[in-house]
């Protein structure tokens, strides 16, 4: 059912996004290089950033308007870029220096990065948080195990593991219940110190909270006022078209990467009933004027039942 809401956030998104043939060629790159590279952290802001660069390329669709320079007051930007180094440099140093208690720290910095990162809203988190929190904590035993590295009192070296069930289940029920997308960070917060006890899941679901909309209420304060001088700038606008078919492709890479996980095959009718739930939650939403909770009550339900 998941991947279901993915695809349809992706047909809806795709008239948006896609309007020429660069932004069709940044879409398909970026889409191959998120699934052949989806285990590695640094791929989705560097497409972000090469899609935007790759607009700029042609200054002859979008050409800049002759216009007065105006002053840009960048101190009002500040409090959030230390906040994103602040946050960075103590979670590596608990990581690193392997601090008692420093998964709420490591926790806060997942969550603040993704928050201050991602372009798409909360269609193109959750597969940030899928690979952040359940595919990259793999990658990471494995790599230990390959250098004999393993620690059996922390295989994943200071990495958060969400169990994979429990993404699928929280990208699930997060269309089920009122709020934006982004509420999957709480439940990701709970998740990743639900081990812990009661009162640190729900410390986890108060920072996972914090961190994800902390970025966006920064922005909203002091990016805001610079913004109405910045985008009289063509590059900015030329950036965006690339960033916007950037973020096409990484959603279809990574819903395809999703896909891969689910089983298909084995057992033929489980890899049926998977096949039929995705393909109905598409054509429900696009088809019909069923509420998505009510789609996801029916499939849980079914989910029970089988």
């Amino acid at each position: 059912m998941a991947v279901g809401f993915l695809v349809y956030a992706t047909v809806m998104a795709f008239n948006i996004s896609i309007k020429n043939t660069v932004t069709w060629v940044i879409m398909g790159v970026c889409a191959v290089a998120t699934f052949l590279l989806f285990k590695q952290p640094w791929i989705f802001p560097a497409l972000i950033l090469l899609g935007g660069i790759t607009t700029n390329l042609s200054r002859k669709r979008i050409p800049q308007i002759e216009q007065k320079p105006r002053k840009i007051k960048w101190w009002n930007f500040w409090l959030f870029g230390i906040i994103f180094i602040t946050a960075g440099f103590f979670s590596e140093v608990a990581r690193k220096d392997n601090w008692p208690n420093r998964t709420p720290i490591n926790l806060f910095e997942n969550t603040y990065r993704m928050g201050s990162l991602v372009f798409g809203g909360g269609q193109v988190l959750m597969p940030i948080m899928y690979e952040q929190f359940s595919v990259r904590p793999e990658a990471v035993r494995g790599k230990n195990q390959a250098l004999g590295l393993v620690n059996p009192d922390d295989p994943y070296n200071g990495v958060i593991q969400v169990d994979e069930e429990d993404m699928y289940t929280g990208m699930g029920i997060v269309r089920g219940v009122p709020g934006p997308v982004f509420s999957i960070a709480s439940f990701t917060g709970g998740m990743a110190l639900k081990d812990k006890g009661s009162t640190w899941q729900v410390l986890g679901c108060l920072i996972g909270t914090i961190a994800i909309f902390l970025p966006s209420a920064l922005l909203v304060l002091f990016f805001y006022p610079i913004w109405h001088n910045l985008k009289k700038y063509a590059a900015v606008y030329r950036s965006l078209e690339g960033i916007n078919a950037a973020v096409m492709g990484i959603m279809i890479g990574s819903t395809f990467y999703i896909m891969k996980d689910i089983a298909w095959v084995e057992p033929k009718w489980m890899g049926l009933m998977n096949l039929t739930v995705m393909l109905s939650t598409l054509l429900f939403l696009v088809f019909s004027r069923i509420p998505a909770p009510v789609l996801v009550i029916a499939y849980v339900i079914l989910g029970w039942l089988f």
